[in-house]
Formats: structure tokens, C-alpha cells, sequence
């Protein structure tokens, strides 16, 4: 069973639009959506089974020019 993530990502200034476009690229995300507040992103991403969910995140995702920051949560159960 894939690992449920909720990621959310702080941008550089003036380059939100450009680091939501390559993610939508990679198709690796199951939503993507702007957000307000400390961050400018809000991702949900299944983690492949077997897969490290920090390698994962980190080859994936935070290699993606104008991404200053990520905050992950975890999810365990769902109802």
C-alpha cells in the first residue's frame, strides 16, 4: 500500500506558477493547489510502496528550481 503525503512548499518569490507547472510535469502528485498563508502550495502525493518517503520526496520533488522550503505530514489511518 502507497504512503499518503501532504506536502506543503514555500516558493521564491515570482516563481509559484513556474514550480507548480513542473510538478504538474512530473506527474507525481494526486492534487496540487495554490494555498495562502506561510506557504504557497499544497500537494497530496501517494509514495510508492518500498519507497523512502524522505528519498522519495527529495529526488522527486525538491530538486525543482524555486522551491525554498517544504513542510511534510504524514498520514496514517483514513476515515
Amino acid at each position: 500500500m502507497s504512503t499518503c503525503v501532504f506536502i506543503q512548499i514555500r516558493c521564491r518569490p515570482g516563481t509559484t506558477y513556474r514550480v507548480a507547472e513542473e510538478i504538474a510535469l512530473r506527474e507525481i502528485h494526486s492534487e496540487l493547489y495554490s494555498t495562502s498563508g506561510d506557504f504557497d502550495l499544497l500537494m497530496k502525493l501517494y509514495i510508492p510502496k518500498n519507497e523512502d518517503v524522505g528519498v522519495y520526496i527529495n529526488d522527486h520533488l525538491l530538486d525543482i528550481d524555486g522551491i525554498e522550503r517544504s513542510l511534510t505530514t504524514m498520514t496514517f489511518k483514513v476515515f
